[in-house]
């Protein structure tokens, strides 16, 4: 894992979220950041990983 993130929902980075990087990774986007009962969460957390070996 390198890199986690809570990102607002407006204004979602989309295009760097799921931009090629070249290289076997992993995001994983969940709910995150407050939440309330008439919008739901705030934002989103993005957790990123890259592939460092295979067996």
């Amino acid at each position: 894992m390198y890199g986690v993130e809570v990102v607002p929902k407006e204004g979602f980075p989309a295009r760097r979220v799921y931009a090629d990087s070249g290289r076997p990774e992993l995001r994983l986007i969940t709910c995150g950041g407050t939440f309330t009962q008439e919008s739901g969460y705030a934002g989103n957390v993005v957790v990123s990983a890259r592939l460092t070996g295979v067996r």
